[in-house]
């Protein structure tokens, strides 16, 4: 499974204050931590709202270039902006590249997707149009078809689409988990090149214990065929859960993964 860095994120506080604040050390500390617990991808996001907003473009071409100065750990440039997208493309180094997200919004699924489409990065794509988050399986589907006919017009490919099924607090909805996981089931069905991508923590949202819930969600959502997840790769519980769900679920073969890192010492029980 692959694992998308989000610590990265101005939604956060302290990342907040730190990019606008243009603190160097911080988020180059931040982003070398993640590389080195595991990430494959490290999502960067100036948010909004942040006290930059005015800003954005700036603030993201600022952050990927800190973030590209300190590891060679691919980026994931979150950003629904197209503006912004573009910038922080401008000045990407590197090969792979996932830009975080379109939805069906049919303005900015042209614009991010053609985006996309000539750098040939791969697109998390959200089950969703105009009017926000379904709460059910077929309008979240019937999203997923609007959005890759539109994207391969535009020459990506299947392989490329990283649908996110979206999760909503079970705390709010308690069905919420199951349709996420059909979600998924259903998506792999219908695109079996294309990969799936969640947002693990929004599934414990309001809940004490959260980890326990988050934990246990992976593991249901690796087995509905969930290929990556965007989860703090710093918490060492969960990236040993990432690991046993792999092993689980035919990912890692005679379970190598998991005994080197039991041998490094890494698992957490």
């Amino acid at each position: 499974m692959l694992v998308i860095g989000e610590n990265i994120n101005a939604s956060n506080v302290s990342v907040g204050k730190a990019i606008s604040n243009r603190d160097r050390e911080f988020l180059e500390n931040l982003a070398r931590a993640q590389s080195a617990a595991g990430a494959d991808f490290i999502d960067v996001n100036v948010g909004a709202g942040q006290g930059f907003n005015e800003h954005v473009e700036a603030a993201m071409e600022w952050l990927v270039e800190v973030v590209q100065g300190a590891t060679d750990t691919p980026l994931s440039i979150d950003s629904d902006v197209p503006s912004a997208v573009e910038v922080a493309l401008r000045s990407y180094r590197g090969n792979a590249l996932m830009i975080n997200s379109v939805s069906a919004e049919p303005g900015k699924l042209e614009s991010i997707g053609r985006l996309a489409a000539e750098r040939q990065a791969y697109l998390v794509a959200l089950a969703m149009g105009t009017q926000g988050i379904p709460n059910n399986v077929e309008e979240r589907l019937a999203a997923c078809e609007l959005i890759m006919s539109h994207l391969t017009r535009l020459g990506l490919t299947e392989e490329q689409v990283f649908f996110d099924p979206l999760v909503l607090p079970i705390s709010v909805d308690p069905t919420q988990g199951q349709v996420t996981l059909k979600t998924i089931e259903q998506i792999k069905s219908r695109y079996p090149s294309a990969k799936t991508v969640m947002g693990l923590s929004n599934i414990s949202y309001g809940l004490p214990q959260r980890g326990m819930v988050n934990r246990a969600f992976l593991l249901m959502a690796a087995y509905a065929g969930l290929d990556a997840a965007i989860l703090n790769p710093l918490d060492a519980k969960m990236m040993s859960f990432v690991r046993v769900a792999d092993m689980l679920t035919g990912k890692d073969p005679s379970c190598k993964g998991y005994l080197r890192a039991h041998r490094r010492g890494i698992l957490v029980d």
